[in-house]
């Protein structure tokens, strides 16, 4: 199980103040990583950092909004302040709305590829430039099925994980002599509170982990493929995406595959 070690690996996960950044920051914590998580405001963050110290684990969090560089390159900065060094960066912060192609403004449209491409730029630029001075390491993107298949009504946040698709497999091959390895996981439908938000219902009428029917997951089945990604297990992968979904029934919306519909 060595193979699939990463302790004493220094960490960035952004947007970790819930859902699938929290749940990767808690498990790299869990399995012996050192973790910087950040998210745009510190009061959400702070509880996520302290709960992973009670449990025996490291975490250093800080406030950072990822669209802008500066913040970005003073958050990664502090991490190697704090930990002494990045050799891990896992590019989480994202975000999204559903609306049809045609009533997406341009300020909208700006709004989610800023976050979602733009910021795993700057985080990418920031951390990778440390990583290329100092010997090597992982990055580690996450995307979407949207990126990889059409989903109407998310035309601007799928382009944008499209592009980050793209530009895993571009820097793997441009770092690939920096002995820094660049992959991407591309979660399917999972139970996280920004998918109850955007189908407007209640997080806690989501359904239990202990629900296994394939068409729902959760954030620890894609923590569960980034600690893979992060290990000694998978120095022979770059440039790939690594999709985690189940089987949606066909032709059920989103809430009917939650469960939430008859």
């Amino acid at each position: 199980m060595s193979r699939f070690s990463v302790d004493g690996r220094n960490a960035i996960v952004t947007g970790a103040s819930q859902g699938i950044g929290k749940g990767i920051a808690e498990r790299l914590a869990e399995a012996g990583a050192n973790v910087a998580i950040c998210s745009r405001a510190q009061e959400r963050v702070d509880p996520v950092a302290e709960a992973i110290e009670e449990e025996g684990g490291t975490a250093f969090a800080m406030e950072c909004n990822v669209r802008d560089a500066d913040a970005v390159e003073e958050f990664v900065d502090a991490t190697v302040e704090e930990f002494g060094g990045v050799d891990l960066l896992v590019n989480n912060a994202g975000g999204e709305f559903v609306a049809d192609f045609e009533e997406i403004s341009e300020n909208g449209w700006k709004a989610i590829v800023d976050l979602n491409l733009h910021g795993t730029r700057h985080c990418t630029q920031a951390a990778g430039e440390y990583m290329r001075e100092n010997g090597g390491g992982d990055v580690i993107n996450i995307s979407s099925v949207n990126g990889q298949h059409p989903c109407p009504g998310e035309s601007h946040y799928g382009a944008s994980k499209a592009a980050i698709i793209d530009l895993t497999e571009t820097l793997a091959v441009e770092w690939a002599e920096e002995e820094i390895a660049v992959n991407c996981v591309a979660p399917g439908l999972i139970q996280t509170p920004g998918v109850a938000e955007t189908l407007g219902i209640d997080a806690d009428e989501m359904p239990p982990r202990e629900r296994v029917d394939r068409r729902i997951g959760y954030a620890e089945d894609i923590a569960d493929v980034v600690q893979f990604l992060a290990s000694p297990a998978a120095a022979f992968m770059t440039g790939e995406t690594v999709t985690v979904k189940g089987v949606p029934r066909a032709g059920n919306s989103m809430a009917e595959d939650l469960g939430l519909e008859d």
